[in-house]
């Protein structure tokens, strides 16, 4: 039986890598891409000595040719997860910088079309394909001094679910996992272009935050039910947090 190749986008780091780990693990050959070469080399080296089936594609998602150079290169491909993403900045709408909205729709929403187009074809021909959507709890609320994330992780959710009804009858599964509160090494001092204090910020007093491991966890358990079982929408959040404005700070 041959191996399933799963592919991994924004791999190099936090939910990404983690999930590349689970799927590994799992049975899966990942195929690990972010733009970080050197991240992804150093984890697919990780995994082939420990055993699995890895392979470090370099890749931006948001450069159309290069994701259609990819998927010429790539072969058979049974399961998808479209992970790269991301936010910038928390000024209100009426201060926001449009380049910082322009960028996030563009990874989180325009990212994920561009991969999930160009690997359908071997998806489909695979029998049994997945194409799993990393969106945030952003995609199905909203916070005060979100808007430009939160547009772009409702673009993912909307891309997603139109995506499963139009796929109907053909073999490819469309899950959507919508993480809440995430404590990774990454996200929120991206957000905050790397002012470390701000960033730790929005995970004080919360005794536990979910981890990169915990949604990739989910994003495995997913992807391995049976074929006729379609998660269409997981949503995961701390213990702590009831919705994406109201969380328990310990003090």
């Amino acid at each position: 039986m041959t191996t399933p190749t799963a592919v991994v986008t924004g791999a190099s780091s936090g939910i990404g890598a983690a999930t590349a780990r689970h799927l590994a693990a799992a049975g899966h050959r990942v195929v690990l891409t972010a733009r970080r070469a050197e991240r992804i080399e150093e984890l697919a080296r990780e995994l082939k000595e420990a055993g699995h089936e890895a392979l470090a594609c370099p890749l931006d998602v948001t450069d159309r040719a290069a994701v259609d150079a990819f998927a010429a290169s790539l072969g058979d491909c049974r399961v998808l997860i479209n992970n790269a993403g991301g936010a910038l900045g928390l000024e209100p709408v009426a201060e926001a910088d449009p380049a910082d909205w322009r960028r996030m729709y563009e990874v989180n929403v325009l990212g994920v079309l561009n991969v999930t187009q160009a690997l359908l074809p071997a998806l489909t021909a695979s029998g049994a394909g997945t194409v799993l959507v990393v969106s945030s709890t952003a995609g199905h609320g909203t916070y005060e001094g979100g808007g430009g994330y939160v547009a772009a992780k409702h673009g993912a959710h909307v891309l997603a679910e139109t995506l499963r009804l139009e796929l109907l009858g053909r073999p490819v599964r469309v899950v959507e996992i919508a993480p809440g509160m995430v404590q990774t090494e990454e996200f929120s001092l991206t957000r905050f272009r790397g002012d470390r204090e701000r960033a730790a910020q929005v995970y004080q007093g919360v005794a536990q935050p979910l981890t990169a491991d915990d949604v990739a966890r989910a994003i495995t358990w997913a992807v391995t039910q049976p074929q006729h079982v379609n998660v269409d929408l997981l949503v995961l959040r701390p213990l702590a947090q009831a919705s994406n404005t109201k969380v328990h700070r310990a003090g």
